[in-house]
């Protein structure tokens, strides 16, 4: 490969980047120069800002574990054609399927296929990604952010219980991930958002705010701005954490 085929830039690859905070993150990203390589269920939206979209967008279904296998594979071909290591990935996608009208899905209404499915995206997928970018997170002296939730932790009036527990899952994967791939060089870390402001809000969130000491709605790009600490330099010596990014709302 010839040097003027050699892209230098860091490169961030992140799933879920088509709306909220991963649409934030990417620009987050962008600005700071990083090549980011955009993972999603939808095709690579023309009104999208940031330059190189359409080339760095990968449409995959998360849901499927052959088409994540082929996401896998097809990273790997695009690092490679232009000699660059992976920097980042952040593990952004995730599902939380409703019932009818919008109404949350316990634990004994929840069908298994759903069960499957919301385990597949949100936890499965982070680590079957993770280990087969290993190599070109390991040359980057990479660092992996898995989005967990408030979720996890406590029983929320709208997201369901597949949802919550697969978070919650993620989070105890995140600790057990920093042990594993730290001899490596790579960092593991989780954030866990709350309530943040975002185009597909549940009724009735606003009704929340009171009971969050900030007294507000977190925006997406603040959480952005907290994935893009956990892939810089300022944080080399942390892993195995959980952030929480809700404005005093665990407490």
């Amino acid at each position: 490969m010839s040097e003027t085929a050699r892209d230098d830039r860091k490169t961030l690859v992140l799933t879920g980047a088509s709306r909220g905070i991963g649409h934030a993150t990417v620009k987050r990203f962008s600005r700071e120069g990083w090549r980011v390589i955009t993972c999603s269920r939808q095709e690579f939206a023309d009104n999208c800002p940031w330059p190189a979209g359409p080339e760095d967008h990968i449409r995959v279904d998360l849901s499927d574990p052959e088409d994540v296998g082929y996401a896998i594979s097809e990273i790997r071909r695009r690092l490679e054609a232009n000699g660059s290591t992976l920097n980042a990935l952040v593990n952004n996608a995730g599902i939380s399927p409703k019932g009818e009208n919008g109404t949350r899905l316990d634990s004994i209404r929840t069908p298994m296929h759903v069960w499957r499915d919301v385990f597949q995206v949100n936890f499965f997928a982070p680590i079957m990604l993770a280990r087969g970018l290993i190599k070109e997170l390991q040359a980057g002296k990479g660092s992996i952010v898995n989005v967990t939730s408030i979720a996890g932790s406590r029983v929320h009036p709208f997201a369901g219980t597949a949802y919550a527990t697969s978070k919650s899952a993620l989070n105890s994967l995140t600790r057990e991930m920093a042990a594993d791939f730290g001899p490596a060089g790579i960092r593991v870390n989780a954030i866990a958002p709350g309530e943040i402001e975002t185009a597909i809000l549940s009724p009735g969130t606003e009704k929340m705010v009171e009971n969050i000491p900030l007294r507000r709605l977190g925006q997406t790009s603040e959480v952005a701005d907290v994935i893009y600490f956990l892939c810089s330099s300022n944080s080399t010596y942390v892993t195995g954490a959980e952030l929480h990014i809700n404005g005093g709302q665990h407490v």
